[in-house]
């Protein structure tokens, strides 16, 4: 069953250092064990994990977390609102849960036309919030220097434009980092688990990545080498893969679609795999950021098979024309701005969303720029 269409975004290669920030140790000294919220807070039916022909626990398959719709990633509305007070809902607010995704699905698949259509949920997880630790659900705070770090806007805000360390890695179709790809948006929410004695490899569908996880106890590279994704070293606890990722550069976030105020090369992801039933992967990821964060915090939720079992080619590519492109109707704008200037008009500059009526500004004609701000952290 074809699914949907990929477009094109803002792309360009750079790779940017990190930062020197030092910090003493992180904070958590063990991070949490797996949360099993798949089942609603009740316990895991019965179930036997498949082993590969090696003898690991067999994680493979193409996965998804379209079936986290609704799950919000923070409860009570992020930081500092009022939040529910458990990780899931009650049986009757399931219930209702369930009827209003079985309705959206149906209509989805009878009805909608658009290129997304196919990226929903099929099924009703009980989970108030991804966070399942600190215990309320809630995101802490960032530190201040964290919150010196907003990911840049670049089309998706009003500019100026100079350079392209003014637009995100999402935006130049290079990463989403680690928890960006894995976290549901609009769209492109599969990830392929494959496996070889020592190894496990994980790409994800949106900016096509693909992770290499060692499980061969190799230690990990020079504290010198910095990578989008890190470098990632897992062993096999049980049926349980657990990964420790480190080595990160400071220029992904760990919000929706990697957006986000940006963590620090500092910060360590601790993933934990499980499969607790044929048609589900219990993921859980430990965010330990000293630098960025007040405290760490964890977030646990279910993948399931994503429809059609194939990830589908993302045609976005870091080596395309858009980011020039939008780069050089900057500087045409600078240009007709110092021109008026000479004929005696002083004007403000046109931000980058005149004409698409984004955020606010009317719609005009001759605009520049793309599409609504993308969903953030």
């Amino acid at each position: 069953m074809t699914r949907r269409i990929r477009f094109a975004l803002i792309t360009a290669v750079a790779v940017a250092g990190p930062l020197g920030l030092v910090v003493s140790g992180q904070n958590y000294a063990t991070p949490p064990p797996l949360v099993v919220t798949a089942f609603g807070g009740k316990p895991a039916p019965p179930y036997k994990t498949p082993v590969t022909p090696w003898g690991d626990p067999d994680l493979q398959g193409t996965w998804s977390s379209d079936d986290t719709d609704g799950i919000p990633m923070a409860r009570g509305g992020g930081r500092g609102a009022a939040a529910p007070t458990g990780l899931y809902r009650s049986e009757a607010e399931q219930a209702q849960r369930q009827q209003q995704i079985d309705n959206a699905a149906k209509s989805a698949e009878t009805n909608a036309t658009s290129t997304f259509r196919f990226d929903f949920g099929r099924r009703a997880f009980a989970q108030t919030s991804l966070i399942v630790d600190p215990p309320d659900g809630r995101m802490p705070a960032y530190t201040d220097e964290g919150r010196k770090r907003p990911m840049p806007r670049g089309t998706y805000g009003n500019g100026p434009l100079d350079w392209t360390t003014d637009f995100s890695l999402y935006e130049r179709c290079i990463t989403r980092g680690i928890l960006g790809s894995s976290l549901r948006v609009i769209y492109g929410n599969g990830q392929r688990i494959q496996q070889a004695p020592g190894v496990v490899a994980i790409s994800y569908e949106m900016v096509h990545d693909t992770r290499i996880i060692y499980t061969d106890g190799r230690p990990h590279v020079s504290s010198s080498i910095h990578q989008y994704l890190g470098d990632s070293r897992g062993h096999w606890d049980g049926d349980e893969l657990v990964v420790e990722t480190t080595n990160l550069t400071d220029q992904t976030a760990i919000g929706l679609n990697g957006n986000g105020n940006r963590h620090s090369p500092q910060m360590k992801l601790t993933e934990r795999f499980k499969r607790v039933a044929k048609d589900i992967v219990q993921y859980q990821v430990t965010v330990d950021d000293p630098v960025t964060y007040a405290a760490p915090f964890t977030l646990s939720y279910p993948l399931t098979p994503l429809d059609g079992g194939d990830l589908l080619p993302y045609d976005c590519h870091e080596g395309n024309m858009a980011l020039r492109q939008s780069l050089s109707a900057e500087r045409a704008e600078d240009k007709a701005v110092e021109e008026d200037r000479k004929k005696g008009i002083n004007r403000p500059r046109r931000p980058v969303q005149d004409g698409l009526g984004v955020g606010g500004t009317p719609a005009a004609p001759a605009g520049r720029g793309g599409g609504p701000p993308p969903v953030g952290q």
